[in-house]
């Protein structure tokens, strides 16, 4: 059995308490896709309101801008399962999001 800490004292979980824990990281583990999910459409959200302005009438959005932001409206569709999903968050050791879609292309 596991063990509950409770105001810096602990002690170990009764059966009821361990089989409740493993209830609670159960139905966690299986929102994860979820939860990535939702971190995905945020960064991509973020992207897309960057360069909202390019879309302005008096501005001329350039068609590799038209391309990459199509890519991004398109990422919940291309990309469905959790494998994808962690290719998409992955991080070098600097923190900075590896996958290319995240890059604003300059031409």
């Amino acid at each position: 059995m596991g063990t509950v800490n409770i105001n810096g004292v602990s002690r170990e979980m009764t059966a009821d308490e361990q089989a409740e824990y493993n209830a609670q990281q159960v139905a966690w583990n299986s929102k994860s896709a979820e939860r990535k999910l939702v971190e995905i459409k945020q960064m991509r959200l973020e992207r897309l309101r960057e360069t909202d302005w390019m879309s302005n009438s008096d501005v001329t959005m350039p068609d590799y801008i038209k391309t990459w932001r199509q890519t991004l409206r398109d990422l919940p569709a291309n990309h469905t399962d959790e494998n994808a999903y962690d290719l998409l968050l992955a991080r070098d050791s600097d923190s900075k999001l590896t996958h290319s879609v995240w890059t604003q292309p300059t031409s």
